[in-house]
């Protein structure tokens, strides 16, 4: 028996960074996101010789254990680890894993969309599959955040791992004690297209560590009266307007609100902009686009701009001389899913199997 499974990597459009500890407990925090098409995957399929394999052929990492071995979770592929640990935990009924686990992404970590926490989504959604788990997608999504921010330790916010398990336009609200409430939203389909075509992706050519942006910030929150909780705020109020405005399909406001939003995520720490991300707005800006932020914590990874279709060429002329590049993208409703490559030949394997 293999399965497959996927889950669709996310577009942070406003009030990213409110949904993380301790500002989403102390004030709540309200975010809007898109998941997009470009995912992570992950194939299970029985281990040949009764042994725990992971793979993540992305990367070229791989790791072999004994079935119920208590994995470190220190060193390469600790969210393979941590997921294996929590689900030896937290299902005992389902035995000794003796399977073998092949991941990939279709966008490395880094990127701003969301990748790591997508790829723990996809596992989970695979061994959901797998072991007749039952659960839905709020469960798939806390269990995700647990095990990435409470096993392994890796410090971010809740959106990515909601926004994977659920899929396509969502207003999520985020408070005390881990309270999460997702508001899938209705956006008419002309809206979509349109922000689709207005909307150009460019990955800067830089990776980043968003943990080390996130602790910055986490600790810029801690006073009060600091210029990075009033940015939160700030933030908090457009995800509320940008909201409606997308709704309504008032995309010019909508591109107004995501510049201001920019200007204020700048404010949460000082590591979330730098020299290559602001070349490559000037590059944009002054080719035509309305407005651009960053997806994610910032510092590097995938930015967004937002521009008339008309003028997209131009952007995208700009942006083709810098070291980055465009990246192909459209909206997707669907969240993470899983399935038999082929439900007839369940018992002996892939079909691209001879």
């Amino acid at each position: 028996m293999i399965v497959r499974a996927r889950a669709p990597l996310r577009l942070g459009l406003a009030g990213g960074g409110t949904d993380v500890s301790p500002y989403s407990d102390r004030y709540g925090g309200r975010v809007l996101n898109a998941t997009i098409g470009l995912y992570a995957y992950c194939t299970l399929e029985p281990s040949d010789e009764g042994a725990l394999e992971i793979r993540a052929t992305d990367l070229g990492e791989a790791f072999r254990a004994g079935t119920g071995d208590v994995l470190d979770t220190t060193g390469p592929l600790k969210l393979h680890k941590g997921l294996v640990n929590r689900i030896a935990r937290q299902f005992p009924g389902a035995g000794p894993l003796s399977v073998r686990i092949t991941t990939h992404a279709d966008v490395s970590a880094g990127s701003g969309l969301g990748t790591s926490s997508t790829l723990v989504v996809a596992m989970l959604q695979a061994f959901n599959e797998w072991l007749h788990l039952g659960l839905g997608e709020y469960d798939v999504a806390h269990l995700a955040y647990e095990i990435e921010r409470e096993d392994v330790g890796l410090s971010g916010g809740k959106q990515d791992q909601y926004a994977a398990a659920f899929g396509g336009f969502n207003f999520m609200e985020f408070g005390e004690a881990g309270r999460v409430v997702v508001n899938p939203l209705r956006v008419k389909d002309w809206i979509v297209n349109e922000l689709e075509a207005s909307t150009v992706l460019y990955h800067t050519g830089q990776s980043r560590d968003s943990a080390r942006i996130i602790d910055e910030q986490v600790a810029n929150v801690a006073s009060p009266s600091s210029q990075s909780v009033e940015a939160m705020h700030r933030l908090k109020e457009d995800a509320v307007v940008m909201k409606e405005q997308l709704l309504t399909g008032d995309l010019r406001g909508f591109s107004e609100r995501l510049g201001h939003s920019w200007e204020a995520k700048k404010r949460l720490a000082h590591s979330v902009t730098n020299a290559t991300i602001e070349g490559a707005f000037a590059a944009a800006l002054g080719a035509g686009a309305h407005a651009g932020k960053v997806s994610g914590a910032g510092g590097g990874g995938v930015a967004m701009f937002l521009v008339d279709p008309a003028l997209k060429p131009a952007v995208l002329a700009a942006l083709a001389g810098l070291p980055g590049r465009v990246v192909p993208f459209h909206f997707v409703q669907r969240g993470a899913e899983a399935w038999y490559p082929d439900p007839t030949r369940r018992a002996r394997g892939s079909p691209w199997t001879p």
